[in-house]
């Protein structure tokens, strides 16, 4: 049985989604940790992930529910791929410490940076 969140709240300002289930339990997602965990398979890749990078600074657009188990989130980079169902979503809230500390150590590793204007420099030079 998946974990329904019993409030859904979209913070363009400070870029984050906040799920709530339960007066105890309130997680905020930032757009970033989602857009870079996106299950699409565009960042999925077909088994073998690939890293996003220059993402810092990415925005939720737009969040709309996808039938009954899954919300389509919309980021203002374009992407806009992949269904986040309820399952995913609350491992993504459980676990987001752990996921962005692993995101940070694989930026580092291929020499990435969260920055895009970084991103573009190192392209450019």
């Amino acid at each position: 049985m998946s974990k329904l969140p019993t409030g859904i709240n979209l913070h363009k300002a400070s870029k984050t989604l906040t799920l709530t289930y339960g007066p105890d339990e309130v997680y905020h997602l930032p757009a970033e940790l989602l857009r870079v965990h996106s299950p699409s398979a565009e960042v999925q890749g077909h088994g073998k992930p690939i890293l996003q990078f220059g993402k810092l600074g990415v925005g939720l657009t737009k969040v709309e529910p996808a039938g009954q188990y899954a919300l389509k989130l919309t980021f203002d980079d374009g992407h806009d791929s992949g269904l986040f169902t309820w399952d995913y979503l609350y491992q993504l809230a459980l676990r987001q410490d752990e996921l962005w500390n692993d995101y940070l150590a694989e930026l580092k590793a291929a020499g990435k940076s969260r920055d895009p204007n970084e991103s573009i420099v190192k392209l450019m030079l």
